[in-house]
């Protein structure tokens, strides 16, 4: 029988850079950008995320957020980043590989958002590209999977070119916008071929 062990993190993560992007942990020099970003993208962002608390921009809330990161990070949980432009360090979305499962299965979730001045550019592309990297050698991970709303085409695309296998349909999977909705479920596994397209 193998035994998987657990990989253990700092409280800090160096930053990943990508093609275009840097994935770097949040900090609380980052609340005004993201809060403005957030703001702006509210209803570019609102069809696709679960319902934001009627506080979720305030600092006391970011500092809450920056908390929750880094506990989960401790524990193995979660890995949160915020993707910022390479040509300007301007911040242009975020992205996390949650729900990470050790032993036997070596899996976990990757979320994303993108700020919507900054949608169809190719960023997400790149700083997917860059998660993939951080799961499946920093993380040691066997399988990275993703879910999202049977309309949401862009996350289809995006999923299926960075070598993302359709392996699901899961009704009423997530509370988002305020409504069970049904989720289309991807993987990719460490030994899949890349087979990224432009």
């Amino acid at each position: 029988m193998v035994f998987f062990r657990t990989t253990a993190f700092s409280d800090t993560q160096p930053a990943i850079e990508g093609e275009r992007v840097i994935l770097r942990q949040p900090q609380m020099s980052d609340y005004s950008e993201w809060a403005a970003l957030r703001e702006k993208s509210r209803e570019f962002l609102g069809p696709w995320e679960p319902v934001w608390p009627a506080d979720d921009l305030t600092r006391a809330a970011f500092r809450r957020r920056l908390k929750r990161y880094t506990e989960d990070q401790r524990s193995d949980q979660a890995y949160s980043f915020f993707i910022f432009r390479k040509a300007d360090n301007v911040l242009v979305g975020g992205i996390t590989l949650s729900n990470v499962r050790r032993g036997v299965a070596q899996a976990g979730s990757i979320g994303y958002w993108m700020g919507q001045p900054y949608a169809r550019q190719g960023l997400m592309t790149m700083a997917l590209r860059a998660m993939i990297l951080f799961g499946f050698t920093t993380s040691r991970l066997h399988r990275l999977e993703a879910a999202c709303i049977t309309t949401n085409v862009a996350s289809i695309r995006l999923l299926e070119k960075s070598g993302f296998h359709r392996e699901g349909y899961a009704r009423q999977y997530l509370c988002i916008n305020g409504m069970w909705q049904d989720h289309l479920l991807y993987a990719r596994i460490k030994d899949d071929p890349p087979h990224l397209r432009r």
